[in-house]
């Protein structure tokens, strides 16, 4: 559950969005203007922000980059109607976590929020490293082994640095943490952190998620849509179960780390993103590439620092 701020000038819409979100467990604040939500903001962040584009006063887009510059952590939703879909692609390049179609559908829009929500709370919470194990709290990397002590100086001299790593070991050892403390400890602390497990989203829709889409791609896409590696921009993007990534998916992660650009799919435009790779996989992916599973290139660009866990 999460403290969430409502920005948008229907008073119909808040006192809805206020009513569904607050039986749903949530804490809802709501605002009216641009204006009122950086105050609030100010002097009480909450976990999650979704606003409206067109208000009177401070634009939705101007609120959005006073909220960004005075609380990165917290993500923001926008709405929008589709004339102004292309205004809520620029906010999702500039940071906004992403947007939604008035008027939308509310399991799809209560979906969006928990991801918000989640992200948020990955963003925000500090990973401990920690030797003793009866002092660390839930969210800690503990241990005195000597391969533990390995660990933590690779997350020193890696973390400071935009090199790729790749994060081996069984499921439960702990990859997740080492990603997060990472991050926490990088130049990118301040930019997003995103998550992609790439087992739990669907082959079909894992493309789209991550590379976005352009209206008409296929059917059903109405509109553009922002990919999760374009909603990083110049923060870290964590690629969970990379061994079990599709053969062609892979390929494109390929061409973004050696051209550092993307392309939507059904697009032509080829799009600049800075994003950093931290990968995790409990796969052997040795074993996968003699399979023929996996690419050869992309492991050994995976593989720049390694960390076995």
């Amino acid at each position: 559950m999460g403290k969430i701020l409502i920005v948008d000038d229907d008073p119909q819409l808040r006192q809805s969005f206020e009513k569904l979100l607050t039986t749903e467990g949530h804490t809802v604040q709501t605002a009216a203007t641009g204006e009122a939500a950086v105050k609030l903001v100010q002097t009480n962040p909450p976990d999650l922000v979704i606003m409206d584009i067109r208000m009177p006063g401070m634009s939705g887009l101007e609120a959005f980059r006073t909220i960004h510059d005075l609380e990165p952590k917290v993500p923001v939703i926008i709405m929008t109607a589709f004339g102004t879909t292309e205004t809520a692609i620029e906010a999702t390049k500039l940071g906004a976590f992403d947007y939604v179609l008035k008027p939308f559908e509310i399991p799809e829009a209560l979906t969006l929020i928990s991801q918000a929500l989640n992200a948020g709370r990955f963003m925000r919470s500090q990973v401990e490293i920690d030797m003793t194990p009866e002092r660390a709290s839930g969210e800690a990397i503990i241990g005195k082994s000597k391969a533990m002590q390995e660990v933590y100086k690779s997350i020193g001299r890696v973390a400071p640095t935009d090199a790729t790593v790749l994060l081996r070991g069984e499921s439960g050892t702990g990859k997740e943490l080492v990603a997060r403390a990472i991050y926490q400890h990088s130049l990118r602390a301040e930019k997003p952190f995103l998550v992609i497990n790439c087992v739990a989203i669907p082959e079909t829709l894992l493309e789209s998620e991550l590379f976005g889409y352009e209206r008409g791609a296929f059917t059903g896409a109405i509109s553009r849509r922002v990919g999760k590696i374009e909603q990083a921009h110049g923060g870290t993007i964590f690629l969970d179960e990379i061994g079990d990534m599709p053969f062609a998916i892979q390929a494109k992660i390929l061409r973004l780390l050696q051209e550092k650009s993307i392309e939507r799919l059904g697009g032509r435009e080829t799009i600049p993103v800075d994003v950093r790779i931290i990968a995790a996989t409990n796969r052997d992916l040795e074993a996968a590439l003699a399979a023929g599973r996996f690419r050869e290139d992309l492991y050994y660009r995976l593989k720049v620092v390694t960390a076995d866990l």
